[in-house]
């Protein structure tokens, strides 16, 4: 764990909010000067707590607005089968979100598709040919509600 000072959540805020911003205007905002700002922003780089920088996109405005959450039974419990899925989800493109999930399902898919016929050919084509897959359960939006990639920084 990093320790990481009230300056530094503030920063993180601002950037979660806008990473466009420049290190003057963060600066402005959390009362210090340019450099600090800029080392404590680089620091916070090396260390991991800030991975990337991404602009967000509009999956509708790029025909990618059929989104489904699909849930996945791996054939057995093994590493072997768990490494197989695990290597082979990661180069999918359709695949945004991929987590290993304890429950009823091993694994938990968000994709993103055109619609629902691409949707199922990717199930027969893609998925249905990683061999550690044992079922698959789609559930489909209807809407989104709340999409954010912005943490609780004041917890």
């Amino acid at each position: 764990m990093v320790h990481l000072d009230t300056i530094d959540m503030k920063i993180l805020q601002i950037l979660q909010n806008n990473s466009q911003k420049t290190t003057k205007e963060i600066a402005a905002e959390v009362n210090l000067s340019t450099t600090p700002v800029y080392e404590r922003i680089k620091r916070m780089e090396r260390d991991g707590v800030i991975r990337g920088y991404v602009a967000v996109l509009n999956p509708d405005m790029l025909n990618l607005g059929f989104t489904v959450f699909c849930n996945i039974k791996l054939v057995t419990h093994s590493n072997a089968a768990a490494h197989d899925f695990m290597n082979l989800v990661r180069d999918i493109p359709e695949v945004l979100e991929c987590y290993n999930m304890a429950g009823a399902y091993d694994y938990l898919l968000k994709i993103y598709a055109p619609n629902m016929n691409y949707y199922r050919d990717f199930v027969m084509e893609v998925l249905g040919n990683i061999k550690s897959i044992g079922s698959v359960t789609s559930t489909f939006v209807m809407a989104e509600v709340k999409h954010t990639s912005t943490l609780p920084l004041n917890l």
